[in-house]
């Protein structure tokens, strides 16, 4: 008589693999994995070195006013390294912006081999001085640059003379005095701010005006009120006006050309 096995031994399932070849297997395919890896990025790599990539030309576009081609071959081109891909933008833009008269540069890869690259040049607003240095100019957004000054054309560009930072703020006070001694006839040649925070401005005549302390609005405050009275006092003397101190509290000391005074509350309105 045969006997049969039992049922549940005649479909038993397969005993899993052993724990050092699923370890096997496992590091295998790593390796697989890694090496796809290798080859997809040697081929990568020798794909963005061809030849054709290599950099072709550059198109500048935006204000190229100062910044002729040879001035940017000079200053740029040297800098830059690298094709399409592995040019390093960042470098790039601050290449541009190094060369004199640049203030910003923005730069675009250019499908398949150009850079694209659209300047904004300095507008220059009024020469900027601190002692013991050279003379540099400051934009019309108040930041300090160095340029040729020869490249200069705007001759009555104002003086402006302070501490480190204060060219901004400086620039915006010569735009709110200006206007007030314009209506003298005269032009704010210079303006000066001490490390203690005293104004005193120079005129396109000569004359000297210290403008004392304090915040802009007051310092604008006290100025106007000069410009309201002090032709009535260059029209009684028939004297050009040489200097005026604004820093007193009840009125302004002035000096005419040849005539020294002091003007009283009843003609110097008070502040």
């Amino acid at each position: 008589m045969v006997r049969t096995p039992p049922r549940h031994a005649a479909r038993g399932d397969a005993a899993p693999p052993p724990l050092e070849v699923r370890l096997m297997q496992l590091a295998t395919l790593a390796l697989l994995l890694l090496l796809a890896a290798l080859c997809a990025g040697a081929a990568l790599r020798w794909w963005m070195e061809a030849p054709r990539f290599t950099l072709a030309g550059i198109r500048v576009e935006g204000d190229v006013a100062r910044s002729s081609e040879a001035t940017l071959r000079a200053n740029a081109i040297p800098h830059l390294a690298g094709n399409l891909f592995s040019l390093d933008l960042a470098r790039t833009r601050q290449a541009f912006e190094a060369v004199p008269w640049v203030r910003r540069a923005v730069v675009q890869r250019v499908w398949p081999n150009r850079l694209a690259v659209r300047l904004e040049e300095h507008r220059a607003a009024a020469w900027w001085h601190v002692e013991e240095r050279e003379d540099k100019l400051v934009n019309r957004q108040g930041e300090v640059f160095e340029a040729n000054p020869g490249d200069v054309e705007d001759e009555n560009l104002p003086l402006l003379t302070g501490p480190e930072g204060t060219s901004a703020a400086m620039l915006a006070m010569h735009g709110r005095l200006q206007p007030v001694f314009e209506r003298l006839g005269l032009r704010l040649e210079a303006l000066h701010l001490s490390a203690r925070g005293s104004w005193r401005a120079v005129l396109d005549s000569g004359a000297e005006i210290e403008l004392g302390r304090g915040i802009e609005d007051e310092v604008v405050a006290r100025t106007q009120v000069f410009a309201a009275t002090v032709k009535q006092l260059t029209a009684r003397y028939q004297r050009a006006l040489q200097y005026a101190d604004l820093r007193h509290a009840d009125g302004y000391a002035l000096r005419l050309r040849g005539i020294g005074t002091v003007a009283p509350v009843a003609t110097a309105t008070r502040r």
